[in-house]
């Protein structure tokens, strides 16, 4: 029996698994690293791939959490099997993407488009062929002749400046919320949304995102909070919560 042993490890922004993007294309713009490993001689095996302007990666779900015989994927509205879905709780937790080279620097090659965790063991990288890897007719299984139209997701003036105002704090959400809500309202434990009355809630980490559903699958985010309580706001001295307590005291004039 072959011992695969990762040649690498990909950098990305993506500590922790709710904030992933679920494909590459839900992430075609961000940026990422694949830093291989030194003792292996892989400076020679990199010899001609700059050639290349997309790559497969293979890279191991490390932090899958398990094998599920059976799971229920972001668009699906009944569980499937497995290995009739793209979920990391595989039999063997192994992933596979196609990112974007941007550069190659020794051995450390710039991409686009990831969806990994950062950390991720890269067991390899094979060349993207498109006249041979893309099959133009090939259907979409339980997913339909195609994916279902995305949600127009508006924001309102009051969540437009408190996402404004987390971004000075470094805390940029939009595009997180912009995606997420953009495959539906319908509460989904992937996307963290509940009922709230009339209104629906998304949770993104420590963040709460309020919406209401408007005709001709339309969204709109009508405020931010934090997922703290206000007396335990009030209480804390940590100053990486500072984003949280300039959220819960804001007003909009």
């Amino acid at each position: 029996m072959n011992v695969f042993c990762p040649i690498g490890v990909v950098r990305t922004p993506f500590v922790d698994k709710k904030d992933a993007p679920r494909q590459p294309a839900a992430a075609s713009e961000v940026a990422g690293t694949i830093e291989l490993v030194s003792d292996r001689d892989l400076g020679d095996a990199l010899i001609g791939i700059e050639e290349w302007s997309h790559l497969w990666v293979v890279y191991v779900f490390d932090r899958a959490g398990g094998y599920s015989p059976k799971v229920q994927p972001p668009r699906a509205t009944e569980k499937k099997g497995v290995l009739a879905t793209r979920s990391p709780h595989r039999p063997n937790p192994i992933g596979l993407s196609v990112v974007r080279l941007v550069a190659v620097r020794g051995l450390s090659l710039d991409v686009l488009g990831v969806d990994m965790l950062d950390g991720t063991p890269v067991l390899d990288l094979k060349p993207y062929v498109s006249y041979t890897d893309a099959i133009v007719d090939a259907s979409a299984g339980w997913l339909g002749a195609d994916p279902a139209a995305a949600w127009s997701v508006e924001l309102t003036r009051e969540a437009r400046t408190q996402l404004e105002l987390l971004k000075t704090f470094g805390v940029d959400l939009e595009s997180r919320v912009q995606a997420t809500l953009a495959l539906g309202p319908e509460p989904h434990a992937y996307r963290r949304i509940k009922r709230d009355g009339d209104a629906f809630v998304l949770a993104i980490k420590d963040w709460r995102v309020r919406f209401v559903v408007l005709a001709n699958r339309r969204i709109s985010v009508s405020r931010l909070s934090s997922g703290y309580s206000p007396r335990e706001l009030a209480k804390t001295k940590d100053p990486a919560l500072s984003a949280h307590i300039a959220l819960s005291q804001f007003i909009i004039s």
